[in-house]
C-alpha cells in the first residue's frame, strides 16, 4: 500500500509523547479540533477545512492545490462509514515543522469504496490559543 500525502501529516513519529502523558485537557481539544476538520472532509467541503486549518498549514500549500489534491485523493473513497481513533500522541518538536504544541492522530476509517484506511490528522495549537489542523494524509 502507497501512502496519499495531502499535506504535512508525514512528518515523522520521533519525539513523540504518550497523549496520556502530556496535556490531557489540550489533547482532547486536539481531537475536537481534529473532529470538526473531519467532518469538513467528510462533507467534501474542502475550501472550507482549508480556510480552518492553522496558519502553517495555509502557509505551505495554497487553497486551490489543497481542494485539487482532496477532490483527487479524498473524493473518490466516497462517503466515511466509520471512523476510530487508534492512536493520538503529544510533541513539541516535528521534522520540517516550527516548534510548538502538536497532537498526532491516527484513524482506522472506512469508506464506501475504501476500507482500512488509515487518516493521519496533526494539530497544532495554534495563535490564540486555538487547536488547528496542520497536516493530514491518506494511507490506503
Amino acid at each position: 500500500m502507497k501512502p496519499v500525502l495531502l499535506s504535512l501529516a508525514c512528518f515523522g513519529l520521533l519525539n513523540f509523547l504518550p497523549a496520556q502523558a502530556a496535556a490531557p485537557d489540550g489533547v482532547e481539544k486536539a481531537k475536537l479540533a481534529a473532529q470538526h476538520w473531519l467532518a469538513l472532509t467528510d462533507r467534501q467541503q474542502y475550501a472550507q477545512s482549508w480556510q480552518q486549518a492553522a496558519g502553517f498549514f495555509k502557509a505551505s500549500i495554497p487553497q486551490s492545490t489543497w481542494v485539487k489534491a482532496l477532490k483527487t485523493n479524498r473524493a473518490p473513497l466516497g462517503r466515511l462509514k466509520s471512523r476510530q481513533l487508534k492512536f493520538s500522541a503529544f510533541t513539541k518538536t516535528l521534522p520540517k515543522a516550527p516548534k510548538g504544541n502538536y497532537v498526532l492522530l491516527h484513524y482506522r476509517s472506512v469508506f464506501e469504496r475504501q476500507a482500512n484506511v488509515t487518516e493521519t490528522v496533526t494539530t497544532l495549537l495554534d495563535k490564540g490559543g486555538v487547536w488547528r489542523v496542520a497536516g493530514y494524509s491518506i494511507q490506503r
